[in-house]
């Protein structure tokens, strides 16, 4: 009999039925969502980010979705330490903690530790952000390509905060991200199941345009707008997510609204492959084909029982 209190992990790439899972498990034995979702955490992009919807959020309690202004910064730390509180709510509700989400590095860093990468000096990091005013992130991430080819696959090269982050810990350390983040430290007090969701890129991808389709049916751009209003920083932290920085170039009469359309089409393919790519990595999940959600629920409540 394992004393740890258990926690269930639903995973995968984007757009493969994972809030849909967690509420059939809900369904069968009282449970709590707890996201980690990266961009799923901003106030201001419900749509655009694939937020679970009203009815969804009905079904069960859903936990770290939309509480985040566009101008601030989430990382895996801050992550870590919320939904360890969570979590802690969760279990004292007497319900399961689920968490469901696409972000591999955060649920790592909650199950296995976070690297404690030391405080940067102030120098580099005005240093590295300065060039990424002059250079852009593209150029960062052809360095980060050669000192860091794992984590570069991980990244978009447009993605100005994770570019500039590793460079700046390159820089200061002497390490990158993958050293840091392969650092065993404290492992979270859990006994956990990891599902995922799993299908082949090429069967996801026209999933995947049709959800875009349906997003700006539902107002993604107007929500976009709304959200420009609200902050006009196109560096701020809330932009850099794909769908919100392709609505922006939109907005700033950057592309057309069919260029917007495929280069987000594109981009979320790009994203799901590294999804795919992370999680394959992993040695410790049962996977499942997206909708086998009975199946899901039929595992987890034989699981709970072997805990006794």
């Amino acid at each position: 009999m394992d004393s740890k209190p258990s926690i269930l992990c639903v995973l995968g790439p984007t757009g493969t039925g994972k809030t849909a899972a967690a509420i059939a498990v809900s369904r069968r034995l009282p449970g709590s969502v707890v996201n980690f979702d990266s961009r799923q955490v901003y106030r201001d992009f419900p749509v655009v980010t694939a937020q679970p919807d009203a009815e969804e959020q009905a079904a069960c309690p859903h936990l770290m979705y939309g509480f985040l202004e566009t101008r601030e910064k989430m990382n895996a730390a801050r992550f870590v330490d919320m939904a360890h509180e969570h979590i802690r709510q969760v279990l004292g509700e007497d319900r399961l903690p689920m968490l469901v989400g696409g972000t591999g590095l955060y649920l790592r860093s909650l199950l296995q530790g976070i690297a404690p990468i030391p405080e940067i000096p102030e120098d580099i990091r005005r240093g590295v952000l300065e060039r990424l005013e002059k250079e852009g992130p593209q150029v960062l991430h052809r360095e980060l390509t050669e000192v860091d080819p794992d984590y570069a696959a991980r990244i978009h090269p447009n993605d100005s905060q994770r570019n500039a982050r590793a460079a700046e810990v390159f820089a200061a350390t002497g390490r990158n991200m993958t050293w840091w983040h392969s650092e065993e430290h404290q492992k979270a007090p859990y006994r956990y199941l990891k599902v995922g969701m799993k299908i082949a890129l090429d069967d996801l991808t026209p999933k995947l345009a049709a959800r875009i389709d349906i997003m700006l049916k539902h107002e993604a751009l107007e929500e976009a707008r709304r959200a420009y209003e609200i902050c006009p920083d196109p560096e701020a932290p809330g932009w850099t997510g794909i769908g919100c920085a392709e609505l922006l170039a939109y907005i700033r009469g950057e592309m057309s609204l069919e260029e917007t359309k495929q280069r987000w089409i594109r981009n979320t393919r790009a994203y799901a492959k590294r999804q795919m790519t992370w999680f394959k990595k992993e040695k410790d999940i049962e996977w499942f084909a997206p909708g086998d959600n009975e199946a899901i629920a039929e595992r987890v409540e034989r699981w709970l029982a072997e805990a006794g």
